[in-house]
């Protein structure tokens, strides 16, 4: 199997929470990847079990290479995690676990890797699934949305202030020479429908934005995100933990206002009122991890 660059973000702190709790036996990583968190987690505590999904094929193969040494302590599965409550039901004797992580966004590995179309810095199909069996690709929303389609769902998904010039120059750009194949090719139209003051204003990369919202409407991520938040609560015993780590405003938002709801319906309480932030060494190793926020929630 590749060597493939891995991070996990914010490892120290979610087994400093964990390591809290009297018993833990059984874990759920939702969003297992490489099995980074999954090693750790498995490392850390030699009696627990974990369940990890993932719906990328690829990334479950090396993690399962990576997590062979702990043998039956580890169970895969193919999975979006919005369906969270069956897998656990079908995979567990008990569907009441101890923690379940949730590590939001594009991994290592689909932006690493060209084919994917992930990345704005790579060249490459337009593509974005993080599920290769998926019907809906970044390709059919470029090239067969309506300006008004694409306008919406880049302010929506991307928060991007351009939006309307940006879905114009997309339309334009189709008339004029036809299907837009390559992510180079859509990031020098996103380039050419925004005046140079704006992209050195922006800061990041002009394109960033977009190919956020193009990625989470393929995915469905922020309604996998509600899904499978809601669904974790009926597998997490008392006093069990609900932990998410965020990468964007649309994201964390969801997380926030999930959780402060159901601290108010005492559901469960929050182990602290603000995110856990990376600390300034583990940014400067692993650069990634800035935007992260980990936010827990402790079911009653």
């Amino acid at each position: 199997m590749e060597a493939i660059r891995h991070v996990p973000v914010l490892t120290d702190e979610i087994i400093d929470i964990l390591s809290l709790s009297d018993d833990i036996k059984l874990v759920v990583d939702a969003t297992v990847g490489l099995g980074g968190h999954a090693y750790a987690l498995l490392s850390t505590f030699p009696d627990i079990k974990l369940l990890g999904l993932d719906q990328d094929e690829r990334a479950l193969a090396i993690a399962s290479e990576k997590l062979k040494p702990f043998g039956e302590r580890a169970l895969l599965v193919k999975s979006n995690f919005r369906f969270i409550g069956d897998v656990v039901k079908n995979s567990f004797r008990s569907v009441a676990v101890d923690a379940i992580l949730f590590d939001l966004g594009v991994s290592s590995l689909q932006l690493d890797d060209d084919e994917r179309g992930f990345s704005f810095n790579k060249p490459g199909p337009i593509d974005m699934r993080m599920d290769r069996e998926a019907e809906l690709t970044a390709f059919d929303i470029v090239n067969y949305y309506n300006t008004k389609e694409l306008s919406d769902i880049f302010y929506k998904y991307g928060e991007e202030r351009y939006s309307r010039q940006i879905a114009k120059a997309i339309i334009r750009y189709r008339e004029q020479k036809g299907l837009i194949t390559s992510t180079a090719e859509l990031v020098e139209i996103i380039r050419g429908a925004l005046p140079a003051k704006i992209q050195r204003q922006m800061g990041k990369h002009p394109a960033r934005r977009i190919f956020q919202a193009l990625r989470i409407v393929v995915n469905d991520e922020l309604g996998a995100l509600e899904n499978g938040l809601k669904n974790s609560l009926g597998c997490l015993r008392s006093g069990g933990h609900l932990i998410v780590i965020s990468y964007h405003s649309l994201e964390d938002r969801i997380v926030k206002h999930s959780f402060k709801d159901w601290e108010k319906e005492g559901i469960g309480k929050m182990f602290s009122k603000k995110p856990i932030l990376p600390k300034r060494e583990e940014i400067e190793g692993n650069p990634r991890s800035r935007s992260a926020k980990l936010r827990v929630l402790i079911k009653s």
